[in-house]
Formats: structure tokens, C-alpha cells, sequence
């Protein structure tokens, strides 16, 4: 069983800082992609960013220049440095791990989900 575990939400004004992490622990061989997602009220979840076991990343366009993803393998946690905080991203984040594990000597790779933050920002 695998478990993530997401802090530092809150609320921030609009142009303001906010930093997230998402610790990820259990059984697990290794951790492939770490992603964050959001989700606001009647919306569907979408893509924030994610990152590779090796540091490559990817954000969404709407976020670019604004947050940055990172993320530390020895301790198995990933954060999201969030700038020029603006209204619109206000959301529930999601941390998501893809991971894999070992078993019979074959390698099959699973996903799991935080239990979500909530990002408010607003003046």
C-alpha cells in the first residue's frame, strides 16, 4: 500500500507565494512520474505539472514561468513552488505517484493519489 500525503495549502492574496509538497511512503520499488493536479469547484481535475525520476518536467500553460515542480528522491517527496498566485488558481491539488513494484521478478507499475490541499487565493 501506498500512501501520499500533501501539505501547505491555504489562503494567499492574489500576486502572493505559496509552497506545496507531497511526501509519498509504503511499499514500492521505485517512484517514476510525480504530478501535481487541481481540481476546482465544478470542474474536471486537470494537469499541473509532473516530473520524472531524472528531473525532466512539464507544466501546463496556464502555470508557466509561475510555478515550479521539483523533487527530492531520497526523501520521496515532490513540491510545487507557487508565484504570481492568481485567482483562477484557487483549486483542491492533487499529488499523483506512478510507481512501481517487484513481484515474481516482474516489474508492474501502479498510480495513487493524495488526499488533496486546498489553494485558496483571494483578497
Amino acid at each position: 500500500q501506498v500512501q501520499l500525503v500533501e501539505s501547505g495549502g491555504g489562503l494567499v492574496q492574489p500576486g502572493g507565494s505559496l509552497g506545496l509538497s507531497c511526501t509519498v511512503s509504503g511499499k514500492f520499488f521505485s517512484i517514476a512520474t510525480l504530478g501535481w493536479y487541481r481540481q476546482a469547484p465544478e470542474n474536471q481535475r486537470e494537469l499541473v505539472a509532473t516530473i520524472t525520476r531524472d528531473g525532466s518536467t512539464n507544466y501546463d500553460d496556464s502555470v508557466k514561468g509561475r510555478f515550479t515542480i521539483s523533487r527530492d528522491n531520497s526523501e520521496n517527496t515532490m513540491y510545487l513552488q507557487m508565484n504570481s498566485l492568481k485567482p483562477e488558481d484557487t483549486a483542491v491539488y492533487y499529488c499523483k505517484a506512478v510507481y512501481s513494484d517487484v513481484a515474481f521478478g516482474m516489474a508492474r507499475f501502479y498510480e495513487a493519489w493524495g488526499q488533496g490541499t486546498q489553494v485558496t487565493v483571494s483578497s
